[in-house]
This record gives structure tokens, C-alpha cells and sequence, in this order.
């Protein structure tokens, strides 16, 4: 089952580098999402070591790090709070 998954992503990527390479998009998308990942990632650490909320550890993973690339300082805000409830 693994192998089938394997080749499915394999091929889904090949595809998807094709059409790419074939459209010549411009990889200024990429760039931008790549630089928002790691302002997300680089204010998550910053939250947690700086000691701003020392009750709330928000851990550093993709579910955390997308939320905060789609909604900005709110999806912060929201983990923050959602940690606050939770524990």
C-alpha cells in the first residue's frame, strides 16, 4: 500500500513540475509563500522563547504554522486563544 501511495505522489509531482515548466508560470508565488512560511515559523518561536504569553506554548508544526500564513496576526491570536481554552 505504502508503494502505491509512493507512486501517486511521484507521479502527481512529476505532473505538476510539467505543467509548471510548460505554462512558464512565474515562481514570484513561490517566493512570496515561501517568505510568509518563514515569517510564520520565525514569529511562532518568537512567541513562545520571548515570553510575551507565558502561559500559552503554541508548538511549532504545519497545522500551526499554515494557520498563521492564511489568516496573519488574528491566526495567531486564535491559537493563542485555543490554547488558552484548551489547557
Amino acid at each position: 500500500m505504502k508503494l502505491i501511495w509512493a507512486a501517486m505522489l511521484m507521479l502527481s509531482s512529476s505532473f505538476l513540475i510539467f505543467i509548471l515548466i510548460k505554462r512558464k508560470v512565474s515562481w514570484n508565488w513561490f517566493w512570496r509563500f515561501s517568505l510568509h512560511l518563514v515569517a510564520a515559523a520565525g514569529a511562532l518561536y518568537f512567541i513562545n522563547e520571548s515570553g510575551i504569553a507565558p502561559q500559552a506554548y503554541i508548538p511549532i508544526n504545519p497545522v500551526t504554522v499554515s494557520t498563521i500564513v492564511v489568516l496573519g496576526v488574528p491566526g495567531a491570536a486564535l491559537l493563542a486563544g485555543l490554547q488558552w481554552i484548551v489547557v
